[in-house]
């Protein structure tokens, strides 16, 4: 047996543990049977990029998915009205405005997104 102690969260334990066999002594192990998964599902098509409209492009800074469209297109918005929720690793994300006018989205709703689509144009 050899004794250590181990700091935990700031808690300290006295330890045991015992040495088995030889160091570097190669111990056979039963293995577990092999178990196949079933295919993953398609993943859904990914957004591409749209043609920039006219307009300042508003774009995604992350990977996700469009959650929701906050506006109609055709709306007036103004600087730093939310205009999409990105949902990314379970989190919602308010995408702004970047500047007053008019809007036009190039995603729809459900769609998965990359770093950098164009979500919109405001004019």
């Amino acid at each position: 047996m050899r004794k250590f102690n181990v700091t935990v969260n700031g808690k300290a334990y006295a330890v045991e543990i015992e040495e088995v066999g030889e160091v570097g002594a190669v111990m056979p192990v039963a293995t577990a049977p092999v178990v196949k998964a079933a295919p993953a599902p398609a993943a859904a098509p990914v957004a591409a990029p749209a043609a920039a409209g006219k307009g300042e492009p508003v774009k995604s800074q992350m990977p996700g998915l469009v959650k929701k469209l906050c506006f109609a297109n055709g709306a007036t918005v103004k600087q730093n009205d939310t205009v999409v929720i990105l949902e990314a690793m379970k989190m919602d994300t308010p995408i702004v405005a970047t500047k007053d006018g008019v809007i036009t989205y190039s995603v729809s709703e459900g769609a998965n997104i990359d770093t950098g689509a164009v979500l919109c144009t405001i004019a």
